[in-house]
């Protein structure tokens, strides 16, 4: 296993952080300033972000969960606690829908539900590949987002993979509590995609935090400290 940095806090049952795409473990500060008084609080940055080594091939979902498994063996963490923020989300998807791999599980702004696509979208697809035939180099700056045109080589291909992949029928086979937080103004991540969510997860239960975006957990921490807190202990 490559380069992997890690912060570890507190002492108690055992809780991780799986931050979103473009992120890092430092996202989570307010919520491990918090937690670390009652759980032993673990944050990583994936593989390809933040000081973690580098992607060597890219990943998909189930390849980032496979090494958040790993990653939680070597580590000596059993059945943990799991807060996980957009990209981060899909991971603690797929890895909920293994089975005994989370405890309890706060997902905000989950990503990984793909909308149904527009004329609009289908006709800009359509444009893409066609002037990527043509014009590979001047398709990529045209059509590729801005968080796309950041990406290396590698993390591009990586990327694909996982914005192209629907997570409902992983999410229908969880069998862990779950709580779907979003901020009311989220456009990443609408509340639409949380309902979605709650409506697979059999159980599952939906905040919505007002005023808050994308990240919400960074919005209103107060709020949704204590909505997570109360959530893993009752």
């Amino acid at each position: 296993m490559n380069k992997v940095s890690v912060l570890q806090k507190g002492r108690g049952k055992d809780l991780v952080f799986l931050h979103g795409y473009l992120s890092c473990k430092e996202s989570f500060y307010p919520q491990i300033e918090y937690f670390s008084r009652f759980y032993r609080v673990t944050a990583f940055d994936f593989p390809g972000f933040g000081q973690s080594g580098a992607l060597e091939e890219p990943y998909s979902v189930s390849d980032y969960c496979d090494w958040t498994e790993n990653f939680l063996k070597e580590e000596g963490i059993t059945f943990p606690h799991v807060v996980a923020h957009s990209f981060g989300g899909r991971v603690a998807v797929k890895c909920l829908s293994r089975g005994e791999i989370f405890d309890r599980a706060v997902l905000c702004g989950c990503a990984g539900i793909i909308p149904k696509r527009t004329a609009r979208y289908r006709m800009r697809v359509r444009a893409y590949k066609l002037a990527k035939k043509l014009a590979p180099r001047w398709a990529e700056k045209k059509f590729g987002s801005a968080e796309y045109k950041t990406l290396t080589p590698v993390m591009r291909e990586s990327y694909k993979k996982i914005v192209n992949e629907d997570l409902r029928a992983d999410a229908a086979k969880i069998t862990r509590p779950v709580l779907f937080v979003n901020g009311a103004l989220d456009r990443d991540t609408p509340v639409s995609s949380a309902q979605i969510y709650a409506s697979c997860v059999s159980g599952s239960r939906l905040l919505v935090l007002e005023g808050s975006g994308h990240f919400a957990h960074l919005d209103d921490p107060l709020a949704f400290n204590l909505a997570a807190e109360e959530f893993f202990t009752c």
